[in-house]
């Protein structure tokens, strides 16, 4: 089957095997549909011509454009995109999906194109909880027995703004409020959660992730750098990668992994006080065009933290385009929060303006 990682590089490029994650619901007895379109090698923010089906002059999000577009156009009810900062959460929310980004390295990755090997994750798109715990039992990620039902007034929540919420439009910020009123209406425990004095400072823990993410594809694309000898395959933004990966000195590198090291058990501990964290999945709705398939600013820091996030599409915003708001729990806590995703999502898709509108 084709796979081009959205490259001219590998145009006509058909592997002789399934990557791991095919094989496995092949095996499992899922039909492949077919491919869909990502931008190039998942890093770009432009790309691919596959538009927003709820509105063709907005964006479906990226990278994983055409997984999420696929779904929420009920061409397909399962799809897989991979996340390096938020390339799965934040094209669900802008097409109205759910999505799950399950745990750092819980899926084997063997046979996807990397750019990151510090924050690459295998997630997937679907219309329902329902079909993202088919999935995630398929994959073998049900880490642990600890689940049982638990009714609404046992639940207890944390809404974090993160540092990033300056950059929240009316879309998200509603749906943060709305969110808030809905749970609480149906007993759930609501509190505000303040982000670790220590990571909170936007323009430091997105330098943080800046160090890594450049560094790692700098060198995951050094081969193709050196296969496009004229120059024109590869998109100039991916050969910035490639070229700007040594101009960071060893020392800030050091010290991203470092930090990233330290933040982990921190947040891990901030969640494990609630049945789960509620956050935006992204800025607000889907741009309009193709050429800005918008920020991973909500995301990058959940995926830095390598904590599994379902993002759930309640709501829309002010130009009727769904806007999702995503659950994140501690590291290996998957099963724990597909179960409270399960009973949080009910009552917000049933009273959310996006199921409403």
């Amino acid at each position: 089957m084709p796979t081009e990682y959205g490259c001219p590089l590998y145009e006509g490029n058909k592997p002789n095997a399934d990557a791991s994650i095919v094989a496995i619901v092949r095996m499992a007895g899922a039909f492949i549909l077919g491919k869909t379109t990502t931008t190039e090698f998942t890093v770009l923010n432009s790309g691919p011509k596959t538009t927003n089906p709820h509105d063709p002059a907005r964006t479906p999000g990226g990278s994983s454009a055409g997984s999420a577009a696929a779904v929420a156009d009920f061409q397909a009810p399962l799809s897989f995109g991979t996340q390096t900062g938020g390339s799965v959460i934040r094209p669900a929310s802008y097409t109205g999906t759910f999505a799950m980004k399950p745990t750092f390295n819980t899926i084997a990755g063997g046979g996807i194109k990397v750019a990151s090997l510090e924050f690459d994750t295998i997630g997937y798109f679907a219309r329902s909880i329902d079909d993202l715990q088919l999935l995630s039992k398929v994959l073998n990620i049900f880490l642990e027995d600890s689940v049982k039902e638990i009714p609404l007034r046992e639940i207890k929540v944390g809404f974090v703004k993160s540092p990033y919420w300056p950059r929240a439009g009316p879309g998200t910020t509603a749906a943060m409020k709305s969110a808030a009123n809905i749970l609480r209406d149906h007993g759930v425990t609501v509190e505000d959660v303040e982000f670790p004095v220590e990571f909170n400072d936007a323009k430091a823990l997105s330098r943080m992730f800046k160090v890594i993410f450049v560094t790692n594809s700098g060198a995951s694309f050094y081969k193709d750098y050196l296969m496009d000898t004229t120059n024109t395959k590869l998109d100039p933004e991916v050969r910035a990668f490639v070229e700007d990966a040594p101009k960071f000195h060893r020392e800030e590198i050091r010290q991203a992994f470092d930090d990233y090291a330290a933040l982990r058990p921190v947040f891990d501990e901030m969640a494990s006080k609630y049945s789960a964290l509620v956050t935006p999945s992204a800025p607000d709705e889907a741009p309009l065009g193709i050429g800005d398939m918008g920020s991973a600013t909500f995301n990058s820091v959940w995926t830095g933290a390598h904590m599994p996030v379902i993002q759930v599409p309640a709501f829309a915003g002010p130009n009727g385009m769904p806007v999702g708001l995503s659950l994140v729990a501690p590291r290996y806590c998957d099963q724990d929060l597909l179960s409270i995703a399960k009973i949080l999502s009910e009552p917000l898709m049933n009273e959310g303006s996006w199921q409403n509108r």
